[in-house]
């Protein structure tokens, strides 16, 4: 069976996480340009009940990929699967065993941007084009008044997806067919507007 690879259109990594000094949170940093992408939650670096988040966004070429199943270089719907592949990036951190991470379609337009740091979070967007934990864009924020995104959730099997990480190492694959086809369909043809994915650990 022939496979095509798609890979990502746009991606950033929003914290709410401190920066060094460990009084300001990184809300308005940017990582939009940097060659990884990370999810994580720190307890108790700040005091002993602080908590520090990271979240993934990611948006796919939905209109490359509905111009290649015209082209019939992919199958029609029922007779095609998509996987959401992301690949472990091998770090110094302490990386937790058994945890599950959670795959929910944005509901909000959101802008890649610029910045590179994912260290001390100080490439700020300052109203310049990019996301960040408070901002979808340069010209709008979150519909969340705490931040990190506005996700599609609900009852419906095809807005969430999870994938348990027994040793914390494991690479990202998911099934994510359903949520494709109604990209692929479109707002205005019974699905829904592409825009894009969060990653998330729960809760």
């Amino acid at each position: 069976m022939p496979l095509l690879r798609y890979t990502a259109s746009a991606d950033n990594t929003i914290v709410n996480a401190y920066q060094p000094n460990l009084r300001t949170r990184g809300t308005g940093a940017n990582a939009g340009e940097a060659d990884v992408l990370e999810v994580f939650s720190i307890y108790g670096r700040q005091s002993t009940s602080s908590q520090e988040l990271s979240r993934i966004l990611m948006k796919f070429p939905i209109n490359q990929i509905s111009a290649d199943r015209t082209a019939e270089k992919i199958p029609a719907s029922g007779s095609v699967s998509f996987y959401l592949r992301v690949f472990n990036a091998p770090s110094s951190k302490t990386v937790p065993p058994d945890i599950t991470l959670v795959v929910n379609p944005m509901k909000t337009a959101w802008q890649e941007g610029i910045g590179l740091d994912l260290e001390g979070y100080k490439d700020l967007t300052k109203g310049n084009i990019g996301s960040n934990w408070m901002s979808a864009s340069s010209t709008s924020s979150w519909n969340s008044v705490s931040g990190g995104g506005d996700w599609l959730s609900g009852s419906s099997a095809d807005y969430r997806y999870e994938q348990r990480f027994t040793s914390g190492l494991e690479d990202m694959e998911i099934n994510i067919t359903p949520l494709v086809e109604r990209w692929i369909k479109g707002a205005s043809g019974g699905g829904i507007a592409n825009y894009g994915m969060g990653i998330k650990l729960t809760s």
